[in-house]
């Protein structure tokens, strides 16, 4: 994955961050490749299982596919699914705190930008333990509220409040965000993240934490507990199951 966090690529993925709202297929389609190039680097794609828990409108499906992997996804929000018109050929509805699948049948489960959208998100990320295979992997990745995207649309406002963030964002727009702090946005942590891990070690062997969208000669950030609240912007975390 060091070789993969260049400073061309931390670039790339911030200029593709301003048209998350406005050309969402630009958006997603870049992250897609860029998350299936990001959980290569852990596993061989190749003919393996992957489940996406919280998938939403299914621009990941291309990206492992390209890679040869079978592709799930799991969403629960039906809107969300819809979002982009595409067609769900491996989507179920369902939550991702009760996944539907069976204990040890998947090689990969992967979680992208969905913790800080759970009011329980570590719910989730004990039911993708207990899907994933002995030896799989379960690569959890999301975005601190503490950093410059933690408001998401709401911008760097959300430093005031999310609750006010939202109202401000209401009053500028004529409705509310997208993701409303509080029902569909919530306040989470590196800090939060590493324990939740580090808890895990009973059963999961935690190989890798990084932060996502930095050039590896900056993640250093990540061992600094307070600085990386703000700085590192998105924490992965990679764990291999026992």
């Amino acid at each position: 994955m060091r070789r993969l966090a260049t400073f061309r690529r931390a670039a790339d993925l911030l200029s593709d961050f301003r048209y998350e709202q406005t050309d969402p297929a630009r958006f997603y389609g870049a992250l897609a490749r860029d998350t299936a190039a990001m959980v290569g680097a852990f596993a061989d794609l190749d003919e393996s299982v992957i489940l996406d828990v919280g998938g939403g409108p299914g621009y990941f499906a291309d990206a492992f596919g390209a890679c040869g992997a079978h592709y799930l996804a799991v969403e629960p929000d039906p809107t969300e699914m819809h979002a982009g018109g595409l067609d769900h050929r491996g989507t179920v509805r369902a939550a991702g705190q009760a996944l539907p699948f069976a204990d040890d049948s998947m090689d990969v489960t992967l979680s992208s930008n969905v913790v800080e959208h759970t009011s329980r998100p570590w719910q989730m990320c004990d039911e993708m333990i207990r899907v994933t295979r002995p030896g799989g992997l379960v690569i959890v990745s999301y975005t601190l509220w503490w950093g410059p995207f933690g408001g998401h649309e709401m911008g760097l406002t959300h430093y005031a409040g999310g609750h006010r963030a939202a109202r401000w964002y209401t009053r500028r727009h004529g409705h509310p965000p997208k993701n409303l702090y509080g029902t569909s946005l919530f306040a989470v942590t590196a800090t939060a993240g590493l324990r939740w891990s580090r808890s895990r070690s009973d059963d999961t062997t935690l190989i890798a934490a990084f932060p996502r969208y930095l050039p590896a000669p900056s993640w250093w950030v990540l061992r600094v507990p307070v600085l990386r609240e703000f700085l590192a912007t998105n924490l992965v975390v990679v764990l291999r199951k026992n």
